[in-house]
């Protein structure tokens, strides 16, 4: 049976916000998919559907599990706060489904319902300041390049849109809306209306107005979505409202207005129009738009104005000469011939085909060269399993192919996580391996941590790690799996506190299972098996990281997968003493 995949929007939040196709759909459903806030917050229309809930960050996990779930034939619901098309799950389905092959004709049927946008429900709370031309930016760089953010920042504020902020500050981005305000104080000024809004129709919604100068004064976080403003946004009463320029033709005071209504939609009653302007030259035209951004109060940084106002009229003479061209040249084409000369200056371009008897560029030459997609690759690098010390060739080679673009950041496993920015991962790779460095995967994979033998003088248990790791490293699980393995009883690397432990004593192995490194009950893993013989380890691990592979929730963590299976290859789980611990002062 062919299944649905409905991907609702319910709002900010409230029953009462929530469109009534979204509810149908949530109570349609057989499964519901979401981050765990979501779910809390729809669960009063829950009737016994299955709930797949995730934490922060596990966007791609939930939308492969809707396809999934789908796929197998089932009515799923993925549910978003605010529009699932802004910010939301939308698009990231759609990504998912593209990967897959999929087709409208013969897929799974794909539903968007659409929900009230934050910018929406926050601009309600301060009143109308999104009645002109507006745009949202999301300051989360986890995603996006920063650079590319505050270009779209300081485009937006030269422009005067009104601008709302998602994703504004978290613990840990707290310089991004700093940054932020700094620029548009370029454009804009120090008194510039802004709008705080905290969770807009949750519980503990908090609406403040202040201004673009003083707006870091108060609390913004995660929650929150900020309102700027543009240079016609006022404060009447605590609301801020921004005029959408009717007081230019009308006079809002008087019941009879000086024009009729025939006479408003004519050029001379809009002399600020595209018709008003083109009756006049082309040079005209561009020196009385220049003249106008100039005294637009704040559109142009201030540094900046005296070279726009000497550069307008030889501006406007090259728009005259080039008129002729534009005639004969579309825009595809001079856009195409700039990306063309950009990449000819870097050498890395071939000139662009043309189709024959036309100037018009060939589409693939368009989709591989005017749509390129840059690409990470992510991987950790070490010396090898056992061995800890890197040369300085090693290190050399690492910060020659990582280059200034990518990064380098040791983890706490012993190993150095890589971030490349590269067209051919394979050159970079094979030079790495070549240098003996060993290459792992990373994200949601099994991985072996090792210690170093001490120094490499206990190696009996050498070759069951390499033939553990053979087996099972980088295998692909629901939840990033850690396999610790210490060469002595001292257990000196902590492999007893991983989700699975191996420790080598007296000829034998030890198994602990289920370890938690972190939380209120972080415990090590439960002993469960003593002396297990060298020739039975690899087969029997390997055997617990399979099912844990094949029967795991999606993104649920070892420990809690033993807690719920019990059983593993014969090992059962068992509640461990849980301390009662008082609430630490930094926290709630």
């Amino acid at each position: 049976m062919r299944g649905t995949l409905s991907v609702i929007g319910f709002g900010p939040g409230s029953f009462e916000h929530m469109t009534q196709a979204a509810r149908d759909a949530i109570q349609d459903s057989e499964v519901i998919i979401g981050y765990n806030t979501y779910v809390d917050l729809i669960a009063g229309l829950l009737s016994g559907q299955q709930i797949v809930r995730t934490g922060m960050t596990e966007e791609v996990s939930r939308a492969q599990e809707a396809v999934r779930q789908a796929e197998a034939g089932r009515k799923v619901a993925v549910i978003s706060s605010g529009d699932a098309g802004v910010y939301g799950m939308a698009g990231l389905i759609y990504e998912v489904l593209m990967e897959k092959g999929w087709r409208r004709e013969d897929g799974v049927a794909v539903e968007i319902i659409p929900g009230i946008s934050a910018i929406n429900s926050t601009g309600s709370l301060l009143g109308a300041p999104i009645m002109h031309d507006a745009c949202t930016i999301s300051l989360s760089d986890h995603l996006t390049p920063w650079d590319l953010i505050i270009k779209r920042v300081e485009a937006a504020a030269a422009a005067d849109f009104v601008v709302a902020l998602y994703n504004p500050r978290s613990g840990r981005r707290t310089r991004q809306i700093v940054e932020t305000q700094r620029v548009l104080l370029r454009y804009r000024s120090a008194d510039t209306p802004v709008g705080i809004v905290k969770s807009a129709y949750r519980d503990r919604q908090d609406v403040v107005v202040t201004t673009l100068g003083r707006m870091l004064d108060h609390d913004i976080g995660m929650l929150t979505t900020v309102i700027i403003g543009n240079s016609a946004t006022v404060v009447y009463d605590g609301l801020m409202i921004t005029p959408r320029g009717y007081q230019r033709k009308y006079t809002l005071g008087d019941d009879i207005q000086p024009l009729k209504p025939h006479e408003r939609l004519r050029p001379e009653a809009e002399p600020w129009s595209l018709e008003a302007r083109l009756g006049g030259s082309p040079a005209q035209s561009l020196t009385e738009d220049g003249a106008e951004l100039l005294s637009a109060g704040g559109s142009v940084p201030v540094a900046e104005r005296e070279s726009a106002a000497s550069g307008l009229a030889s501006a406007a003479t090259q728009a005259v000469a080039s008129s002729a061209v534009a005639e004969s040249v579309s825009p595809l084409e001079l856009a195409l011939e700039a990306l063309w000369l950009v990449d000819a200056r870097r050498g890395t371009a071939a000139e662009p085909a043309r189709l024959e008897g036309t100037g018009t560029t060939e589409a693939p030459w368009l989709l591989q060269n005017a749509f390129r997609r840059q690409e990470i690759l992510e991987f950790a690098v070490s010396p090898g399993l056992a061995e800890k010390k890197l040369t300085s060739a090693q290190l050399t080679l690492l910060a020659d192919v990582v280059g200034e673009d990518g990064s380098i950041e040791y983890t706490p496993h012993h190993q150095w996580l890589v971030r490349i920015v590269t067209g051919d991962p394979g050159e970079a790779v094979s030079r790495l391996k070549e240098a003996g460095l060993m290459l792992a995967p990373v994200g949601d994979v099994a991985q072996i941590k090792a210690c170093d033998f001490c120094d490499m003088e206990k190696v009996d248990s050498v070759p069951y790690l390499e033939e553990l790791h053979n087996r099972i490293g980088g295998m692909k699980v629901s939840k990033e799996l850690r396999i610790g393995f210490n060469g002595c009883g001292m257990a000196c690397y902590g492999a007893v506190k991983d989700d699975i432990g191996i420790v080598y004593r007296r000829q034998r192995f030890d198994l602990f299972l289920g370890g938690k490194t972190v939380g209120r009950n972080a415990h090590a893993g439960i002993p469960v098996a003593e002396g297990i013989d060298p020739e039975k380890l690899v087969e029997t691990v390997e055997k617990i990281v399979r099912r844990y592979a094949d029967e795991a929730h999606p993104n649920e963590r070892f420990h809690k997968f033993f807690n719920r299976v019990k059983e593993l290859e014969g090992y059962r789980y068992r509640e461990l003493p849980v301390f009662q611990i008082e609430n630490a002062l930094c926290g709630d």
